[in-house]
């Protein structure tokens, strides 16, 4: 059994690295959605059905344990797949989502205020707020939707997701650490961390996840003990054009990217 990923893009990518500095010993299928993003501006029906076609490629692709990478999928979709849908479609695979341990994080340290980026999506749903609180209901929360950082990404507009990212931080007044709540914007840290105090701590989920999986595996010998070893790393993802392979490239020159998948345009 492999370990899947599924992202509503590319911006799962950066995540998937950090799974394998951490653990390259195991077998990754990762599949994004290209044909469909963003999820962020999508309705809850769009993206649940989206996400229940992703999971069940990844399951047909023999994965064992599924990462949504996606924060607006997770937010959406965790739920209703881990009660309703894998226990009669998959029972032995186990699907899991980025905003807990992104929570789970963020509770480390004794924040008053904490701050949220996010998709409109994300936002709308207000998961990292009702997760954050059930750790400290009088912890301070206030979310910000970023709705142009995704296609400005995806559309490798670097320099006007840099400009539009600290415009964004800047709208925040006091918080003690700031939540990138989307799998693309580790691609921004910096440029979050470039207008914010030097005290505020930008939780960035590339820099954490990679031991959070070891550790739940660690936890979980069960699940582990299924997964195979030979260091095989497929990529897929449902539309491909030259863009999306040379922002593939750049972060795993080695692996190529194909087409293919369950929301597969070609």
């Amino acid at each position: 059994m492999k370990i899947g990923i599924f992202d509503s893009g590319l911006g799962g990518l950066v995540i998937t690295k950090a799974f394998i500095s951490q653990m390259p010993e195991y077998d990754y299928v990762y599949y994004g959605d290209t044909h469909n993003l963003p999820y962020g501006d999508k309705t809850s029906g769009q993206i649940l059905a989206y996400t229940l076609d992703a999971i069940k490629f990844l399951i047909s692709q023999n994965c064992g344990i599924i990462i949504i990478a996606c924060n607006t999928a997770t937010s959406i979709a965790l739920r209703y797949l881990q009660q309703r849908f894998i226990p009669s479609y998959a029972p032995d695979v186990k699907v899991l989502g980025v905003v807990i341990p992104t929570v789970e994080e963020a509770s480390l340290f004794n924040a008053q205020k904490i701050g949220v980026v996010a998709t409109s999506a994300t936002v709308r749903s207000q998961i990292y707020t009702t997760e954050l609180h059930k750790i400290n209901p009088n912890l301070e929360v206030e979310e910000i939707a970023t709705p142009e950082l995704v296609p400005a990404i995806e559309n490798n507009n670097l320099e006007k997701a840099e400009r539009l990212a600290k415009e964004y931080a800047a709208k925040f007044s006091k918080i003690n650490s700031l939540i990138l709540g989307c799998t693309h914007y580790p691609l921004l840290k910096e440029a979050f961390r470039s207008v914010l105090p030097n005290s505020v701590r930008v939780i960035s989920q590339d820099e954490f996840m990679g031991k959070k999986l070891q550790d739940y595996l660690n936890r979980h010998i069960e699940i582990d003990i299924t997964l195979s070893r030979n260091a095989e790393y497929k990529f897929l993802v449902s539309e491909l054009n030259e863009h999306y392979q040379k922002v593939a490239y750049s972060l795993f020159p080695d692996i190529p990217i194909k087409q293919g998948g369950a929301n597969n345009a070609g």
